[in-house]
C-alpha cells in the first residue's frame, strides 16, 4: 500500500489523503479521481507523524548494490516498510508550508485546496551523494565499449528520501537479477548494459533498447517485457507516432529508465557545451584586454567593468567614457555564431526525441497505465536534470540572444506549454507534471568531499562521497515570467509610435524636412529588416502563449486559487495605468536589513512605463503630445514616423533594460519609459559609495532619435541647479555629458548596431560619478591624490548635498517623487552618518559653481566650514528625521 501512497502523494494528494482514499478506493485512479474532486478535503494530516527537519540532518544514499551480496534484497525488503514510513513523514515537511494546530479537530477549507502542498523556497536539503568511476563494458553486437551509467549518477541531485527511494528500487531491479516468465517462470538474465548502457546518441540508445525489451519464452513461447517481467500485448503497445507496435511505451519502469538514461546524456550534453561557450568568451575577453588600454572599457564587459569599477578601486583614472573600441576585432564571430547555432541544433533535437517519451494522456488510441500513473523516478529526473536544463536557459537576461538561439529556445517552450492538440505530450499538459512548473528548483550552494574509501576487496573503483545542500530557488515558471516582462517590453519597442491624427495646420519647414528624411530611411531600411522585425515579434508572441498555456494548465489542475497565489509571488513591470501599489518599505532596526529592504525595493521599481506627457488645456490644433522632457520637441517630429531598423534597436535595448538594470545599495540605476513613446525616457542615477557623489539622486533626460541605434541617443543632464552647478568637468552646467560613447568625448566611441543604452548608463555611473571627478579632466588626469584633486571634491560634495540631495528632496522631479522619498527613507541612518563624515572632512571654502580654479595654498582645517554646509546638512537631517518618522515633507 506504501507504493500506492507515494504514487498518490507524487500527484499531489498528502499522505493522509491517500491513505483515507485507498481505504475506500482499492484502485489508485479511481482515489486520485476521488482526492481530486475534493471528497477527501477535510482529512487532516497525521498528528502523530513527526514533523522532522530536512535541514538539520543528513540522509545517505543507500549505497552501491555489491553484485556478490545475496543478501541485499532481503535486507532491502525488510527495512522497506521503515523506510516508507520515514519517507512518509519526509514528504509531510516537504509539501507543508503551514504548521497543524492539535487543538482542531476537524479541518477548516483553505480556499486553495493545494495551499499545503504549495512548495516553498525556504527548503534546504542536505544529503550524502556518491561519486564513482565508471564501468566500461564492451556490448554484444555493438563495435565501441560503452560507458555504464552508475547508482550515484542515476540518483545524483535528487536530495528528497522519496525519490531516492524509488531511484534506488528501479536500479537496483534494472541492473541486477532475473526477470521471470510471467507465464511459466522461466527466468531470463538482465545485464547491466540493458539499460543503463550510455551510448554515443540518444537515438543509439532507444534503438539498442529496442532490441531487447520485448523477450519471447523459450519454454513456452510467451512474450513479455524485460523491464518489468508483465506480459506483451499488441492493443496496449500501438503506437500510430512511433511504429505498428512500439514495446518502449510498454510499463512505468520502461518510462523511468528512458527519460533518466536521456536527461542523463542531454544534460551532459548540455554542460559540455556550456563549457565550451564560457571558456570561448573567457578567451575573447583575454583577447579584448590585452589590446585595450587602461582607460578603455570594451563593449562586451560592461557588467565587469561596472562591478570591478565602483568605489574602492586605486586603478588610475586617465579619462572617462572609453567603453567602446571602435576598431574591435570581429575575426571569429561569425565562425563561433555558426558552432553555437550547430551545437543548439544538436541539444534542440535530442531534446525533441526525449519529448516522444514524456507521459501522454492525449495519445492517439489513448493513454497507458505510465501515462496515467507517471513513474516516480521520470518525475524525479524530469525536477533534476530537465529543471537544470530549463532554469540555465531561463536565466539568459538577453532576449535578442534568445531570439537568434531560436532553434533551441522554440523546443524548450514546446516542452513547457500546454498543446492537447499535439500527439506529442508537454510538460504542462499533465497534472502530475504540471507542478514542476510552479515549483522551486533546488540547486547546489554547498559541495563537500566526506570520505575516499575503496568499495570492497572485488571493486577495484574508487568510491567518493561528498556531503551536497541544495536549496530552493525561482520555479520554471517564475523565471519564464522575467522572460515574459522581456518579451511585453520588445513588443512594446516592436509597436513603434502610436500614429497621431493628421495635423490641421501648415507644418514647419523643419517638420517637412524631417518628414522626408524618415520616409526616405524607411523606404531604405522597411524590405532588409522586416524580415528580422517579424522574427523577434514570433519569438516574443512564443514566449507569451506559453506562459499562458501554463498558467491555463495550472488553473484546470490545481485551482484558480492556487495559480492566484503562484501569481502573485512572480515578478512585476509596473506601469501608471496599471495602478501600481505604493508599497511601504520597511528599513528594519539593523543596516543589514535596510539593505535587503533596499534592494528588494529597488529590483521591483527600476523599471517602469508611465505617463510623460504634459497635459494640455484644450483648443490646441497640434495633435501630436508635449513630453516631460528637455527633447519633447524632437520626439514630436517623429511621432509618425515609421522605422523598422529603429523599432527592432529600441525592442532589444527595452528587452535588457528591464532585468538588467543595476541594483544595489551602493549605487542604482531607475528608469522611466513613456507608455506610449518608448522612445522618451528618464534616468535617475544613484552616487556611487566612496565617491563625493554618494547617496545623490542625479537625473538625466533621454531619448533615442531616428537613427538609434546606429548613432547614439541623446542625453542630458538634469540635475544641475537650475543650470548653476558642473558637478564634474563631464556634467556641464548646460547639461551637456561629455562621455566619447555618446561622440561628446574624443575617444573611441558608439558602435553602430551593438552599442547600447545600458552601457552609457553604466559609464555615467561608474566613470562620470567617480571616486576623484577632478582627474577626469584631461589636463589633470596625473593629479591624483593631490590638494587640488581634494579640493575638488569637497567643492563637489556641498553641490552634492544641496542639490542632488536636499534639492531632490524637497522639490522631488517628476516621475521620481516616490523613488527619492523612498531612497532617503530607507537609507536616513546610514546618511546621517555619511553627512557628518563630510561636514567633517569638508575644507571649508565657499561653493564654486564651476569647480575649476583650486589650488593647493590657503590651507583650512578640517570642520571649519562656514560655507552654508552645516546649515544644509542640519535641514537635511530634519527632514530625513521626518520621513523615519513617518511624516509627509
Amino acid at each position: 500500500m506504501q507504493a500506492e501512497v507515494q504514487q498518490l502523494v507524487e500527484m499531489g494528494a498528502t499522505p493522509a489523503q491517500a491513505r483515507a482514499a485507498l481505504r475506500q478506493y482499492k484502485d489508485v485512479m479511481q482515489a486520485a479521481e476521488q482526492i481530486f474532486e475534493g471528497a477527501f478535503a477535510d482529512v487532516l494530516d497525521d498528528q502523530d507523524i513527526p514533523m522532522s527537519s530536512s535541514s538539520d540532518s543528513k540522509r545517505p544514499r543507500p549505497a552501491t548494490p555489491d553484485i556478490e551480496d545475496e543478501d541485499m534484497g532481503s535486507d532491502y525488503a525488510e527495512d522497506e516498510d521503515d523506510d516508507a514510513r520515514y519517507l512518509e513523514a519526509d514528504y509531510i515537511d516537504y509539501d507543508s508550508d503551514f504548521e497543524t494546530n492539535p487543538g482542531v479537530t476537524k479541518a477548516i477549507p483553505d480556499v486553495d485546496p493545494y495551499a499545503g502542498i504549495f512548495f516553498s523556497k525556504d527548503r534546504k536539503e542536505e544529503v550524502i551523494e556518491v561519486e564513482e568511476q565508471a564501468e566500461i563494458i564492451q556490448v554484444p553486437n555493438f563495435a565501441e565499449p560503452v560507458k555504464i551509467m552508475t547508482q550515484g549518477e542515476w540518483m545524483k541531485g535528487c536530495p528528497e528520501g522519496g525519490e531516492q527511494s524509488f531511484l534506488f528500487g528501479l536500479y537496483s531491479q534494472l541492473v541486477e537479477g532475473q526477470c521471470l516468465c510471467p507465464n511459466c517462470g522461466t527466468p531470463v538474465a538482465r545485464n547491466k548494459y540493458d539499460f543503463f548502457a550510455l551510448y554515443p546518441s540518444f537515438t543509439t540508445y532507444i534503438e539498442q533498447l529496442r532490441k531487447i525489451i520485448g523477450q519471447t519464452c523459450k519454454t513456452c513461447n510467451t512474450e513479455f517485457c524485460l523491464a518489468c517481467g508483465e506480459k506483451s500485448s499488441a492493443d496496449k503497445i500501438k503506437r500510430p507516432s512511433a511504429g505498428e507496435h512500439d514495446a518502449l511505451f510498454h510499463c512505468s519502469n520502461l518510462q523511468g529508465v528512458i527519460l533518466g538514461v536521456g536527461l542523463s546524456m542531454l544534460e551532459q550534453l548540455f554542460i559540455e557545451n556550456s563549457q565550451d561557450r564560457r571558456e570561448n568568451k573567457d578567451q575573447t575577453s583575454r583577447t579584448t584586454k590585452r589590446r585595450k588600454t587602461d582607460q578603455m572599457l570594451d563593449n562586451d564587459d560592461v557588467d565587469g567593468a561596472y562591478y570591478g569599477s565602483l568605489p574602492g578601486s586605486k586603478k588610475k583614472v586617465g579619462g572617462i567614457g572609453y567603453a567602446g573600441d571602435a576598431k574591435e576585432d570581429n575575426t571569429g564571430q561569425l565562425e563561433a555564431l555558426a558552432l553555437q547555432r550547430s551545437k543548439d541544433e544538436k541539444i534542440g533535437n535530442v531534446l525533441s526525441e526525449i519529448r516522444v517519451y514524456l507521459p501522454n494522456l492525449h495519445r492517439e488510441g489513448g493513454g497507458q497505465s505510465s501515462d496515467y500513473l507517471v513513474h516516480p523516478t521520470a518525475l524525479a529526473h524530469l525536477r533534476r536534470r530537465f529543471n537544470y536544463i530549463c532554469s540555465t536557459l531561463l536565466r539568459n537576461d538577453s532576449l535578442a540572444d534568445m531570439s537568434e538561439r531560436s532553434v533551441l529556445y522554440f523546443e524548450l517552450l514546446h516542452w513547457l506549454e500546454a498543446s492537447h492538440g499535439d500527439v506529442l505530450q508537454t510538460i504542462s499538459s499533465h497534472e502530475a507534471l504540471a507542478s514542476m512548473m510552479a515549483m522551486p528548483i533546488m540547486v547546489v550552494v554547498s559541495n563537500k568531499p566526506v570520505v575516499l574509501k575503496k568499495s570492497s576487496a572485488k571493486a577495484s573503483s574508487s568510491i567518493r562521497e561528498r556531503t551536497i545542500v541544495y536549496e530552493g530557488s525561482s520555479s520554471p515558471r517564475e523565471l519564464l515570467e522575467a522572460i515574459v516582462i522581456q518579451a511585453q517590453a520588445a513588443l512594446k519597442g516592436l509597436e513603434g509610435s502610436k500614429p497621431q491624427e493628421a495635423q490641421e495646420g501648415e507644418p514647419t519647414e523643419e517638420q517637412k524636412r524631417m518628414t522626408i528624411d524618415l520616409k526616405g530611411k524607411a523606404k531604405e531600411q522597411t524590405s532588409e529588416l522586416s524580415e528580422e522585425n517579424q522574427k523577434l515579434y514570433d519569438f516574443c508572441n512564443r514566449i507569451l502563449t506559453t506562459a499562458n498555456a501554463i498558467d491555463r494548465s495550472l488553473h484546470e489542475t490545481k485551482g484558480d486559487a492556487f495559480v492566484n497565489r503562484l501569481h502573485a509571488s512572480l515578478p512585476k513591470l509596473f506601469s501608471s495605468s496599471s495602478s501600481s501599489p505604493s508599497v511601504h518599505v520597511d528599513a528594519g532596526a539593523t543596516e543589514e536589513s535596510a539593505k535587503k529592504a533596499y534592494i528588494d525595493w529597488a529590483s521591483q521599481v527600476r523599471f517602469e512605463y508611465c505617463d510623460l506627457t504634459v497635459s494640455t488645456t484644450g483648443g490646441e490644433e497640434d495633435a501630436s503630445p508635449h513630453f516631460k522632457s528637455f527633447y519633447s520637441n524632437e520626439a514630436r517630429m517623429l511621432a509618425n514616423s515609421d522605422i523598422p531598423k529603429r523599432s527592432l534597436a529600441i525592442a532589444k535595448e527595452l528587452a535588457i533594460l528591464t532585468t538588467n538594470l543595476p541594483v544595489s545599495w551602493d549605487s542604482s540605476v531607475f528608469l522611466r519609459v513613456d507608455e506610449t513613446r518608448v522612445d522618451v525616457i528618464k534616468a535617475l542615477i544613484t552616487g556611487p559609495e566612496g565617491t563625493p557623489y554618494y547617496n545623490g539622486c542625479y537625473l538625466f533626460d533621454i531619448f533615442l532619435g531616428p537613427s538609434y541605434n546606429q548613432s547614439p541617443p541623446s542625453v542630458k543632464y538634469m540635475t544641475t541647479n537650475g543650470g548653476k552647478y558642473r558637478f564634474n568637468p563631464n556634467l556641464y552646467a548646460d547639461g551637456k555629458v561629455c562621455l566619447s560613447l555618446l561622440g561628446t568625448w574624443s575617444g573611441p566611441g558608439w558602435i553602430a548596431g551593438k552599442s547600447t543604452l545600458l552601457q552609457v548608463l553604466i559609464s555615467i555611473q561608474s566613470m562620470i560619478l567617480c571616486e576623484e571627478p577632478y582627474l577626469n579632466e584631461p589636463g589633470w588626469a596625473t593629479q591624483g591624490g593631490t590638494p587640488a584633486s581634494r579640493a575638488y571634491s569637497a567643492n563637489v560634495r556641498r553641490m552634492v548635498v544641496k542639490t542632488a540631495m536636499l534639492g531632490n528632496l524637497k522639490a522631488p522631479p517628476e516621475p521620481f517623487q516616490d523613488v527619492i522619498r523612498t531612497h532617503f527613507r530607507v537609507k536616513a541612518r546610514s546618511l546621517t552618518a555619511q553627512l557628518d563624515k563630510w561636514l567633517l572632512e569638508d575644507d571649508g571654502k565657499a561653493t564654486s559653481s564651476d569647480g575649476g580654479g583650486y589650488s593647493a595654498s590657503g590651507k583650512i582645517e578640517p570642520g571649519g566650514s562656514t560655507n552654508g554646509l552645516k546649515k544644509d546638512v542640519d535641514e537635511l537631517k530634519a527632514l530625513l528625521a521626518q520621513l523615519e518618522a513617518g511624516k509627509g515633507i
